[in-house]
C-alpha cells in the first residue's frame, strides 16, 4: 500500500517591522495575520525586541517572532539570508509601518521573493527625490528645497513665491510640518522641526487634499477609493477626518486616478499596497507624498467597510503568492474592487486645556454606524494645542449606505461628545 501523500509545506509570509504599541498598528497587525491565517500561510513576525514585547497579545496569532530591527541597515534581508540557509524559506515579505518599507524591499530582493526594487522605496521615501523624480517625468509638482540651516532656508524664500511649507525631511504623522506666510516666520518654524538634521521647504499648494488607496494586481497599480482629507487650518495640518470614496465628479476621479498610475508606474513601484497624497487645484492634479503601504488614520478599515468582502491584506498575499504551492484554504475569490458603501473616520477636537469631564462618550460609542470608537482621555488629563497627529485624543469610524452619509454621521456623533476643560 502506498503511502498518502503529505500536504505541500504552506508559503510562508516573513512580517517585517510588526507593530507599533498603539492601537492602530496593532489593529492592522491583528487582521493582517488573521488574513494570513485565513490562507493557510504561515507567519513569522520581526521587529524590534522591544515592539515585539510590547504587542505580544496581537503576536499570539503568528507562527513565530525574532528581534530584529528593521532600522538598522541591511539587518533584516541578512536575518532572512541566514535563515534561508538554514532551510527556513519565505515566499512573501511584506510591512505595515512606513519605517519598515526600506527593509522589506532589500529583503525581497535578498531571497527572491516579489516586491518593489529597494532603489525605488528609497525615492519614495526621500521625500525632496520623489519629488525631483516626478517633476522631471512632467508631474505638476511644488518647488522644492532641502535646506541644512536657516541660512539656506531664507535663501529659497527670497527666490521663490509664498506661503510655504517647512517639514522634515522623514516623519510621519504632521510632525514639525507648518505653514510660512512670511520669511520673518522661519525662526518659529523651524523651532517646530524634530531634529536639526536636512528639512524642507517647499511652496504650499492652495487646493483640497485627498489620497489615492491601492494595491498592485499582477504589477498594475488597482484603485481602491479615493479619501478626501480634511485638516485643521494652517498653520498646522493636522488631518481631522477623513470619507471615501470621495464624492468626485467622474472626469477629476478619472484624472486623479491616470496620474497616480502613471507616477506609480514612473517610480518604479510594482508590488504591495499604495497611499498616495494629492492636492485638485484650480489647474489640475498636483501630487503629493507616494507611499508604499495603505494609508493611516483607520483607512484600512474604512476600505475593508466600503468594499464588502474585502481582505485589505489577504488581496496582496494572493497577488504577491500567485505562483506559490497552498496549504489548506484556497485564495478567497476577488469580488468587486469597487466602493459601494461609504465609511469615515473623523477625529475630537476639544478645546486645550486640563479636561474636567467627557459627556455622552458612551452613547456614541454604542451608537450602531459606529464601526470602532476610541477615547485616550480621561477627567485630569490635559489636552494639548493641536499640532501632530500625537496631539489628538480620539476618533469614530462611522459606516453609511454613501460617502455623504457617513461625512454626516461622523460630524454629527463626534459633536454629540463634549468635553469640558479649563485653562
Amino acid at each position: 500500500m502506498s503511502e498518502a501523500p503529505t500536504d505541500p509545506v504552506p508559503p510562508r509570509l516573513l512580517l517585517v517591522g510588526g507593530a507599533r504599541a498603539v492601537s492602530l498598528s496593532v489593529d492592522m497587525l491583528e487582521q493582517a495575520l488573521a488574513q494570513a491565517r485565513a490562507r493557510g500561510l504561515a507567519t513569522h513576525v520581526t521587529g524590534p525586541a522591544e515592539a515585539l514585547a510590547a504587542t505580544g497579545s496581537a503576536l499570539a496569532a503568528a507562527d513565530a517572532a525574532s528581534p530584529v530591527d528593521h532600522a538598522a541597515p541591511g539587518a533584516t534581508a541578512e536575518w532572512a539570508r541566514r535563515r534561508a540557509a538554514q532551510g527556513e524559506r519565505f515566499d512573501a515579505v511584506f510591512a505595515l509601518q512606513e519605517m519598515a518599507q526600506v527593509a522589506v524591499a532589500e529583503t525581497a530582493e535578498a531571497i527572491g521573493a516579489p516586491g518593489n526594487p529597494p532603489e525605488a522605496i528609497r525615492r519614495i521615501r526621500t521625500k525632496d527625490a520623489c519629488r525631483r523624480a516626478l517633476a522631471a517625468a512632467g508631474f505638476a509638482q511644488p518647488e522644492v528645497r532641502l535646506c541644512a540651516d536657516a541660512a539656506e532656508a531664507g535663501a529659497f524664500l527670497r527666490e521663490s513665491a509664498g506661503p510655504w511649507i517647512v517639514k522634515p525631511r522623514d516623519a510621519m504623522g504632521s510632525i514639525g510640518v507648518s505653514l510660512l506666510s512670511v520669511p520673518a516666520e522661519l525662526p518659529t518654524a523651524l523651532e517646530l522641526l524634530p531634529d536639526t538634521k536636512p528639512f524642507l521647504v517647499e511652496e504650499y499648494v492652495e487646493g483640497p487634499e485627498f489620497s489615492v488607496e491601492g494595491a498592485f494586481l499582477d504589477g498594475v497599480p488597482r484603485v481602491l477609493a479615493i479619501t478626501a482629507k480634511e485638516k485643521v487650518p494652517p498653520p498646522h495640518f493636522v488631518e481631522v477626518g477623513h470619507v471615501l470614496p470621495a464624492e468626485l465628479p467622474e472626469p477629476a476621479r478619472n484624472e486623479i486616478e491616470r496620474q497616480v498610475a502613471a507616477a506609480l508606474t514612473t517610480l518604479g513601484l510594482r508590488t504591495g499596497a499604495f497611499h498616495v497624497e494629492l492636492w485638485l487645484t484650480a489647474t489640475g492634479v498636483v501630487l503629493g507624498e507616494v507611499h508604499g503601504r495603505y494609508g493611516g488614520d483607520w483607512i484600512h478599515r474604512m476600505l475593508a467597510y466600503a468594499i464588502p468582502g474585502l481582505d485589505v491584506y489577504g488581496l496582496l498575499y494572493d497577488d504577491m503568492l500567485a505562483g506559490a504551492p497552498r496549504h489548506g484554504a484556497p485564495p478567497a475569490t476577488r469580488g468587486p474592487l469597487e466602493a459601494v458603501r461609504g465609511a469615515a473616520v473623523r477625529y475630537f477636537t476639544p478645546p486645550p486645556g486640563w479636561l474636567v469631564a467627557v459627556e455622552g462618550w458612551e452613547e456614541v460609542r454604542a451608537h450602531p454606524d459606529v464601526l470602532y470608537a476610541e477615547l485616550t482621555v480621561a477627567a485630569g488629563d490635559v489636552i494639548r494645542p493641536l499640532r501632530r497627529s500625537g496631539d489628538r485624543v480620539g476618533f469614530l469610524v462611522v459606516g453609511a449606505p454613501d460617502a455623504a452619509e457617513a461625512r454626516r454621521r461622523a460630524r454629527e456623533l463626534t459633536d454629540a461628545v463634549r468635553f469640558r476643560t479649563v485653562p
